[in-house]
Order: structure tokens, then sequence, then C-alpha cells
């Protein structure tokens, strides 16, 4: 019998779409998705997955890489506000994942984020944290993760997910790229963060609110963009091509 698939983690800086990208993988049906599990852990000292509590990064990937042998290959979707450096001294982390990578234009995920949090630190809004993350796992591997950027995927879903899937040995489902709407129960404690997504029944650019602040309008946000800017460019040579 063959070892299973790895699991797949999508590391993402916050409001770069990975919401919706992970509403794709749930409407495939043939994954053990599991929602920000680092961040929660990161936040709240706990996390519960598969019917178990962990109160650790270490506990974590024991149950994911349990489930993934024994019942469905695991898809974490992840975001990159927080320092995981805990996770990133466990060497299963390189060897034993498939670490993907997702990016957004910095003045645009800067704005959405500013305009849910406005309060949110330097670091939070995740660029260097992300490329942190990167950086470990190309060091460690020898290979470039893939990176997906949240404005291709709006432009080009199915191309976008298509090539993802391709890279990280999934079959391409067309019929999970639209969903009915409503909130997931595991959002509910961010349910403002995931709106849109709740609302939607597939993937749809929009034009940003007239009145956002942006790095154009907005002096704190504009240093905030030029300290990740350089960052987002280093994934963003590597970004996927659908």
């Amino acid at each position: 019998m063959s070892a299973a698939p790895k699991p797949i983690v999508l590391w993402a800086v916050p409001r770069s779409r990975s919401t919706a990208f992970l509403r794709i993988m749930l409407e495939r049906g043939d994954l053990e998705v599991v929602h920000e599990p680092f961040s929660y852990l990161q936040m709240d000292g706990h996390f519960d997955v598969a019917g178990r509590r962990v109160t650790s990064t270490t506990e974590l990937l024991d149950v994911m890489f349990e489930v993934n042998a024994n019942k469905r290959r695991v898809f974490v979707k992840d975001t990159s506000d927080y320092d995981y450096t805990p996770l990133l001294e466990d060497e299963r982390l390189f060897g034993d994942v498939v670490n993907t990578f997702m990016i957004r234009e910095p003045a645009g995920a800067i704005s959405s984020h500013y305009a849910m949090n406005p309060k949110a630190t330097l670091d939070e809004y995740g660029f260097e944290y992300l490329h942190t993350i990167f950086e470990a796992v190309r060091t460690t591997t020898g290979e470039v993760p893939l990176v997906v950027d949240g404005d291709d995927l709006v432009a080009d879903p199915e191309a976008t997910v298509r090539a993802y899937c391709e890279r990280v040995g999934l079959e391409f489902m067309p019929e999970a790229m639209r969903w009915d709407p409503g909130e997931r129960t595991n959002w509910q404690r961010k349910a403002a963060w995931h709106s849109e997504v709740a609302e939607s029944s597939g993937l749809v650019a929009k034009a940003p609110p007239k009145q956002r602040e942006t790095p154009d309008t907005n002096e704190h946000l504009r240093r905030v963009a030029e300290h990740h800017r350089p960052f987002h460019d280093a994934l963003a040579r590597h970004r996927l091509a659908g």
C-alpha cells in the first residue's frame, strides 16, 4: 500500500482571499479541512481538532498526521499575522507537509486589513512573517514552495485552482468552484472577517469601498506598505502561473 499523500498547508497573508480558497477546498468534499488552527492555538493556547483538544503545535501536527494517514487528506489554511517560532522548530513541518503560500498586492491587502482592524501592529499585516515561513521551507527542503496570488485567484479562478491542484497532487473539481452562501460554524468567532465569503456563492472580483483608507490616503498605511512590499515582491517572483 502506498503512503498517504502529505497534508497541505496554505500559509496566507491576512486579507489575501485565502478564506475563499479554503471554501473551494471545503466544497470538494474529499478533504479534511482545518481553519486557522495555528492562529487559534496562538490566541487561545488550545485548539479542538478531530474531537481532541491540543495545546501545542507538536500535538496539533500529531493529530493532523493521524487524520491524514487514517481518514482523509488534510488541508489547513492559516494566516501569517503571528510568529510561529515553535512550529518552525519542528522538522516534520518541512519533510512531511506540503507547504504552499498565498499573497496579494500589498495595497489591497493592507487597506482591507486596516478596515477590519485599525489597531493592527506592523507585524500583523503578515507579509514579513509569511516570507519568514517561506524561506524556512525553501532553505530546509531545497525546493521553492508554491505561491498563489489572491488577485490571480479572482481574475481567473478556474485556471488558478486547477494549477494549484496539479502542483499539490489533487484532482481538480470544477463543481467545487461554486457553493451555497452561508456561514461555517468554525468561522463564528471571526465572522466579520469572513462575511464576504459567507455571503457569496463563488469567486468574483469586487471594487473596494470608495471610503476605505489606502496607502495613498493614509500616512500610517503608506509606511506599513513600504515595510512589507519587499517581502511581497520576493514571494511574488515565485507566483503560480495558471
